[in-house]
């Protein structure tokens, strides 16, 4: 590890220390300051040991993979309809006209008001949860491809005609890898949404997964357990968008070089 990058891991280690101090010095103390009070805000040391209990208990291991299967199917089927959509979109000026009414329509629609019809429109709650995870991650991922695709520079694909390119060759070799760069981008902020939409949903029409949880320990006035289902959240939107650049890096070396 160099020093810049031993630097790095220090500053965002001590930046978490701090929170953990500033947070211990809030509840110990009782913190009232009118608008917001810590009067009810568990401790540290509450927290980690409800992490421990919930890690000892029977339902760990079905509501963490609920919440998984969840969010691996609706962002799955939001990668594969949005990628494609979004490159047929960005090469269509004539399809984009046509769909970006709708679109801009359906993506200010927050994630809770589509639960009550999803729940109309699907036979089983699960099913529901996932459509739910699904639109969460959908315009992320299909705005970004398109905006790749639309500002793809013309003359790359001006030499690839020169020489002769085909059809299927000019998507699979040029335009794809040119915006490949923002099919990355859309694909972590769609993962982010995925999780707070999943979760959301989970509170309302789930019985296993980390929201249910969190939702549950609410209802119940256990207050170290909520922080514990949002500590969870918070680890696992973070470790898959840390993936999904780690595989993005790998994936567009020359991209990754470049930002540097």
């Amino acid at each position: 590890m160099t020093p810049v990058h031993l630097g790095r891991w220090l500053r965002r280690a001590g930046s978490l220390a701090i929170c953990l101090i500033l947070w211990q010095m809030a509840s110990s103390l009782k913190l009232n300051l009118g608008i917001v009070t810590f009067e009810n805000v568990p401790l540290p040391l509450d927290v980690v040991s409800a992490a421990l209990d919930f890690l000892r208990s029977p339902k760990f291991f079905a509501h963490i993979s609920s919440s998984l299967e969840r969010v691996l199917a609706g962002y799955g089927i939001a990668a594969v309809i949005g990628i494609g959509l979004g490159l047929v979109i960005g090469r269509s000026r004539w399809l984009g006209d046509f769909v970006q009414a709708p679109l801009e329509l359906l993506r200010p629609i927050p994630a809770v008001a589509w639960i009550p019809l999803a729940v109309l429109m699907f036979s089983s709650s699960e099913l529901s949860m996932i459509f739910i995870t699904f639109t969460g991650a959908l315009f992320p991922i299909l705005l970004n491809t398109v905006h790749g695709v639309e500002n793809f520079d013309p003359r790359l694909i001006a030499s690839a005609r020169s020489l002769g390119s085909t059809r299927t060759a000019m998507l699979l070799e040029v335009i794809i890898p040119g915006a490949a760069p923002n099919i990355v981008t859309g694909l972590v902020i769609g993962m982010g949404t995925s999780w707070f939409c999943l979760v959301t949903a989970e509170m309302i029409s789930g019985q296993f997964g980390i929201g249910y949880y969190t939702w549950e320990s609410y209802t119940l006035q256990n207050y170290p357990e909520i922080i514990v289902g949002m500590i969870l959240i918070g680890l696992f939107g973070m470790g898959s968008s840390a993936l999904l650049r780690a595989a993005g890096a790998a994936l567009l070396p020359w991209h990754a070089k470049d930002s540097k």
